[in-house]
Parts: structure tokens; C-alpha cells; sequence
């Protein structure tokens, strides 16, 4: 069962709780550019993964069957709190070296590239993770956890994890000691000082009190959020790029070979010493910290937000019929929300090329629509083609009546 599918309702239902108790509470903690680019990262990674998963299974099973040096029965539900609890110690790890060393925190720095902490935060993801994460899920195979526990487990151990992305609820009292809580997950999404690279654990911080990364959120420094290399975009394409092109940047200048290969593998953030000199990077002053932000006229918004939604609708259709697509159509799919997503996160920056940018994404609905059958995305039919003509009959009416303010300049 795709837990994480029957989840998704669920998602933005709460989100939609979170946005009244914003209002009844009189405090803003979504901004509508900041949400649709950490709901787009989630889209993307979800439809990403249909693709990359083999990944992380055909692994896991393989060390199962080779190096499992006992098989515990699936029917047992000692087995199933076993590999629960182990799962979370293992994601503590994974979690710990995403944000310890060079190459893993390229993919998990996605997650905390936020300025905002909402529950549209949880489901800022990744499309990465699938390159290294599996090596820290093989002990569970070894212990012989079956297959069908481990997927199960580390969906519930990701389903945890979203209610704890939100400021509205405060600390929990002895709860704060045995379990992740919004209060020690705010912490972890700082990028203040004290708060810098702690609180690690997925569902339990008893990992973090044993290993010595725990740090409770102080009344007295107010957390702010994000990255200390801010990503200043609304695109997701380019959230999931930003910190593999700063190592490729950096590994191309580094004038010796060894710092060329170990930039990669290094503790976040080390760069060689020849490049530091002569590219430094500048950290923002937080006593001076603003928000990144492009002024967006309130039509702009409900357009993209509109559009976004058709992107929703597209990932959940895939991610509903995977099992029964062929590669070409996951294939096919994925390119179309990909693209989409970009050219919407182009529209949330106002950047000069948005507008064409736009009307070209509209016009590749045309051999979408015409593809999708041959690929077995969908089965060919006039539905299609009418669902199409009405789409890019009203996204048209849409896009004449915001038109001059996609020529603005991003600030």
C-alpha cells in the first residue's frame, strides 16, 4: 500500500487548517511564492522517485538476500517495532551526514532552503537522495528485516515527520525528551548558530541526547529560518541544483587534483583553500536578515496557483498508476511536470523571459496531449483533446488578464 499517496489529501487538508489558524491567530506564516516552490520541490520529488526508487529497493533486497545474516517473520509485530525503531536510528545517521558532509547536504539542503516554517515545509523534498541514501538502510537488511516492513516503516517514519514542520504548537513537556516535536524540529530548521546542525532524529531525538547533537529551542534567540547560503529562487529545478553546481564550481577552480575529487566527500561547507582565497563566499549578517521575496500582483499569484495545481493533479495521477505504467509514460510524465514546474517557478521570480516562457509551456501541452497515448501515459481519446482545448482556452483568458505583470523584473 503507497501510504504516502492515501496521505496526500490528508497534507493539504492540514495545510489548510494551518492557513485558518494563521488567520485566527492574527500571524503569517505562509507567503504564496514560498509555498508553491516547497510544494513544487515535493511534486517533483514524489514523481522523481517514481523513477529512482528501484534505486533504493533493488538494493535494499539485494543486501537482504546476501548478507542478511537472519530473517525475521513479517507476521510478528515485535518485528515491525524493531525495525521501526532501528529504521529511525539509521535515518538519525543519514540525516546527521546530510548535514556533515559536502555531497549529502546537495541533496538534503533542499529541505531547509525555506525561510518559512510551515507544514508546506514537510513536504519541501529532495529528487536526489535516491544516489547515497540507501547505503544507510543496509544494516536493517542485514538484521533481516523483510521488504514489506522496511518500505512500510519508512513511510510512517516520513508521515511522522510532517505534522512536526509547523509554529503553532509549543513544547510538549516530557514528550520533548523521547520524541521530534515542532519545537526541537523548529530548532533544527535554524540557521542560527546555536541552533546550527542539531536535532537530527526522524520520529525519536532520544538519538540526538545520546550522540550529543540535541539543543532545545531557546525562548530567548528567536530561530530564524533557512540557509546560510540563501537560495534566492522560487525554482525547483534549480533548489535541487543549487549546491552540485557550487561543488562543480569550486572542484573546476581548485587548482590540485586531490582537492578536485575530495571537495565532494569533505564536512559541509570546506572548499579549497585556493578557492576560498580567490571566490569567497559571503554569509549573510542574520542581525540583518530579510526574507527572499519578488513582488507578485495578486492575479500573478491565483494564475500560478491555478496552474500549480493542474501539476498536483498530474503527480497524483502518476503516482496512483505507476505500477501499470510503462517506463515511456513515467518517463513522459515526469518530463511535463518537470517543466512545468520550472516555468511556473520563472513566473513566481517575474524574471523578463516569464511570459514566453509561459506561452511556450502552454504550447507543449499540444504534443503532450499527442504523445501521451503512444507513450501509454493515457489512452488516446477526444476527451483528451477537448480537456486540452478548454485548459489553454481559460489558462489564455488567464494569462491576457495578468499579462503586463509578467514583464517586471524580479527584486
Amino acid at each position: 500500500m503507497n501510504f504516502i499517496l492515501y496521505a496526500v489529501p490528508f497534507f493539504f487538508v492540514l495545510i489548510a487548517v494551518e492557513l485558518l489558524a494563521d488567520r485566527w491567530r492574527g500571524v503569517s506564516h505562509y507567503r504564496v511564492a514560498d509555498a508553491i516552490s516547497s510544494l513544487s520541490t515535493g511534486v517533483l520529488s514524489t514523481t522523481t522517485g517514481l523513477l529512482t526508487k528501484g534505486v533504493g529497493l533493488l538494493t535494499y533486497a539485494f543486501a537482504l538476500k546476501h548478507l542478511a545474516v537472519i530473517e525475521l517473520p513479517a507476521d510478528r509485530a515485535w518485528t515491525w517495532v524493531f525495525a521501526f525503531v532501528l529504521y529511525d536510528l539509521c535515518y538519525y545517521w543519514l540525516h546527521r551526514m546530510g548535514h556533515e558532509r559536502n555531497i549529502l547536504w546537495a541533496a538534503h539542503s533542499v529541505h531547509h532552503q525555506s525561510e518559512d516554517y510551515n507544514l508546506s515545509t514537510a513536504l519541501r523534498q529532495t529528487s536526489t537522495g535516491f544516489l547515497l541514501s540507501w547505503i544507510f538502510y543496509v544494516p536493517l537488511a542485514v538484521l533481516g528485516v523483510p521488504l514489506v516492513v522496511f518500505v512500510s516503516v519508512a513511510a510512517l517514519n516520513l508521515l511522522y515527520q510532517f505534522w512536526v514542520h509547523t509554529q503553532h504548537i509549543p513544547k510538549l513537556g516530557w514528550l520533548e525528551w523521547w520524541f521530534v516535536t515542532p519545537s526541537n524540529h523548529r530548532a533544527h530548521h535554524a540557521q542560527n548558530t546555536l541552533y546550527m546542525d542539531r536535532n537530527y532524529g526522524g520520529v525519536f531525538i532520544i538519538w540526538d541526547r545520546l550522540f550529543g547533537t540535541f539543543q532545545e529551542e531557546d525562548d530567548n534567540e528567536p530561530v530564524i529560518f533557512g540557509v546560510t547560503t540563501p537560495l534566492a529562487s522560487w525554482n525547483p529545478l534549480w533548489a535541487n541544483l543549487q549546491f552540485y553546481a557550487q561543488l562543480w564550481a569550486d572542484a573546476r577552480r581548485a587548482g590540485r587534483w586531490w582537492d578536485k575529487l575530495r571537495i565532494w566527500f569533505m564536512p559541509t561547507g570546506w572548499r579549497p583553500a585556493d578557492v576560498a582565497a580567490q571566490y569567497p563566499l559571503n554569509k549573510p549578517d542574520l542581525s540583518q536578515f530579510r526574507k527572499f521575496t519578488v513582488p507578485l500582483d495578486p492575479r500573478q499569484q491565483w494564475y500560478v496557483g491555478l496552474q500549480f495545481c493542474v501539476y498536483i493533479a498530474l503527480g497524483s495521477y502518476l503516482m496512483n498508476l505507476e505500477s501499470s505504467l510503462p517506463v515511456a509514460a513515467l518517463v513522459l510524465g515526469w518530463g511535463a511536470v518537470a517543466f512545468g514546474l520550472f516555468v511556473l517557478g520563472v513566473a513566481l521570480e517575474n524574471r523578463p523571459w516569464a511570459l514566453k516562457m509561459e506561452l511556450l509551456r502552454l504550447a507543449s501541452n499540444l504534443p503532450l496531449v499527442w504523445l501521451a497515448p503512444l507513450a501509454g501515459l493515457w489512452p488516446a481519446s477526444a476527451v483528451a483533446w477537448v480537456g486540452l482545448l478548454s485548459y489553454s482556452l481559460l489558462s489564455g483568458i488567464g494569462l491576457y488578464c495578468c499579462r503586463s505583470r509578467f514583464t517586471r523584473l524580479a527584486s
